[in-house]
């Protein structure tokens, strides 16, 4: 994940058989969450970013009949999350910033959420991301702050 340390890393980096099996272990511990009832699913994580899609459906959505904006803010919430605990591996982290811009309103189909580290310190992390929709449309851009305890 490409981000600017102003601090020096204080660890070693794992292995990608423990990155991937630190994936599997964290996918497996989100489904009984707020992460399952959702409905995401983890696409892809690496270095490069967090890719996490959701297929919005009916109960996704508000009045209006488009989704609901907290389904889209926990949406990239927990992209950016990942993104963090992916960095931070053992450590814990807690969102302690979320900024959210609507840009589209959003419609049932697939929604997906690409995060990824901006910045991090031994204390905070910044992360940004971006939602689009099955046409490739931006519907939301988030920026968040995590701290590390």
């Amino acid at each position: 994940m490409k981000h600017a340390n102003t601090e020096p890393d204080m660890k070693p980096q794992p292995s990608e058989e423990e990155r991937e099996a630190y994936i599997q272990a964290m996918t497996k511990a989100a489904e009984p969450t707020f992460w399952g009832y959702l409905g995401c699913k983890m696409e892809s994580a690496g270095r490069e970013g967090v890719v996490v899609t959701l297929d919005a459906q009916p109960h996704h959505m508000n009045m209006m009949g488009i989704v609901h904006g907290g389904v889209l803010s926990s949406l990239m919430d927990n992209a950016m999350g990942i993104a963090v605990m992916l960095d931070r591996p053992g450590e814990s982290t807690v969102t302690s910033n979320l900024n959210v811009h609507f840009v589209k309103p959003a419609r049932e189909g697939r929604l997906t959420v690409k995060a990824n580290i901006v910045h991090g310190t031994r204390r905070s992390v910044t992360t940004e991301s971006r939602i689009t929709d099955g046409n490739g449309e931006l519907v939301a851009i988030s920026t968040g702050s995590f701290r590390v305890k």
